[in-house]
């Protein structure tokens, strides 16, 4: 088999592979800004209790908290509180706790 044949076979058998590969878990992006003008993005993935942030520049994972009512999540210094409407309380970096809105 020429290498010609043996690069279209390997792209045949990859392309096969990720056709029957599981679909991702939905996921959800909220990018938000606080009244302390910090800004950051949170992801959310379904089947995952965790939420991922792009805060300061920096990736962090929070676990989800026990919370009343909403979501709460924390982890590394960083609290991060959602109420059922999406808005949002984070405390980071020694900072107080400051409100957030989805932007």
């Amino acid at each position: 088999m020429g290498w010609h044949k043996t690069i279209i076979w390997g792209i045949t058998m990859l392309a096969a592979g990720i056709s029957g590969a599981r679909q991702a878990d939905a996921q959800t992006f909220r990018n938000y800004r606080c009244a302390d003008g910090t800004q950051f993005i949170a992801a959310f993935y379904d089947g995952d209790k965790r939420a991922f942030l792009q805060i300061d520049g920096e990736p962090m994972t929070l676990a989800k908290r026990l919370a009343i009512s909403g979501a709460r999540y924390s982890g590394a210094g960083i609290t991060l509180r959602i109420d059922k409407t999406g808005a949002a309380m984070v405390k980071h970096l020694k900072r107080p706790l400051t409100t957030c809105a989805v932007i």
